[in-house]
């Protein structure tokens, strides 16, 4: 494709609110703006040097397509095309390891060349999806859900892997007088954390703090910033308890998860 026709295309396609990706022999050549959004890149040029395959964005979650169910001699793109449109669901993790679900369209420009369209459904499928309510927020506090981050836990641990990082975890345990010293808690708490990190409500009065680390030593340095900003909320040392862990070498998070609760159980 010649430098005048890729200049044409990334003038439309910018102007699309769905990710757009123009394919040749599965490899992207053209990205727009809704897709450099949605990784936190500058152009195409950042995102080939900081992502790898393409299809390795396609987290495997049992509902959605994904590389496992690709067929021998298939390109994933064959594959998918394939498919009944309500099978051409996708599900993607965002730069800040959020979950997307996608429509996927694929139209076949030439024999090389593949326009693919993301549309985010991530609402639409969260809605369906959810046992007892959409809502991924717990409304009495302001942190996130637990029956939602179990529902998402497993593509939690996947973009871990994909980023090479190690899960950390911090239950907390505190007492609160009132909702309103329980949401002053939850904002001022998620307020000095990083938008890539969760505050789960885990029960009544505890929370799960998640986040991602290079190694343990790094989780050992969050968790003296977590004494301190608990110091800044106004509790003192004795006032909360707090258990930590870091995922071990290729532990799933369901096998973290269960320590944890051991852990708990022996404190």
């Amino acid at each position: 494709m010649d430098t005048n026709t890729l200049e044409l295309l990334q003038d439309i396609v910018d102007m699309q609110k769905d990710l757009v990706v123009v394919f040749e022999d599965l490899k992207p050549i053209l990205t727009n703006a809704a897709f450099h959004r949605f990784f936190s890149v500058l152009d195409l040029r950042e995102y080939n040097a900081n992502y790898g395959p393409f299809a390795n964005n396609l987290v495997p979650h049992p509902s959605y397509f994904n590389p496992s169910k690709v067929l021998p001699g298939q390109t994933w793109i064959e594959a998918i095309a394939q498919l009944d449109a309500s099978d051409q669901i996708v599900s993607m993790m965002s730069s800040k390891y959020e979950p997307h679900a996608f429509a996927v369209r694929v139209q076949e420009s030439a024999q090389t060349y593949q326009i693919v369209t993301f549309e985010d459904v991530t609402q639409t499928l969260i809605k369906r999806i959810m046992i007892e309510n959409s809502a991924n927020i717990d409304i009495q506090s302001g942190a996130y859900d637990k029956r939602y981050f179990m529902h998402i836990k497993e593509s939690y641990e996947d973009a871990a892997r994909f980023n090479e990082k190690y899960i950390a975890l911090s239950l907390i345990e505190l007492d609160f007088e009132d909702d309103h010293e329980l949401q002053t808690f939850v904002a001022t708490f998620r307020s000095s954390i990083r938008e890539d990190d969760m505050l789960v409500r885990w029960a009544k009065e505890e929370f799960l703090f998640l986040y991602l680390v290079d190694d343990a030593l790094k989780a050992v340095q969050v968790i003296a910033k977590l004494k301190n900003m608990f110091q800044k909320t106004g509790q003192s040392t004795d006032s909360y308890k707090l258990i930590s862990l870091v995922q071990k070498e290729n532990e799933k998070i369901s096998a973290l998860l269960k320590r944890m609760e051991q852990s708990q159980e022996e404190r």
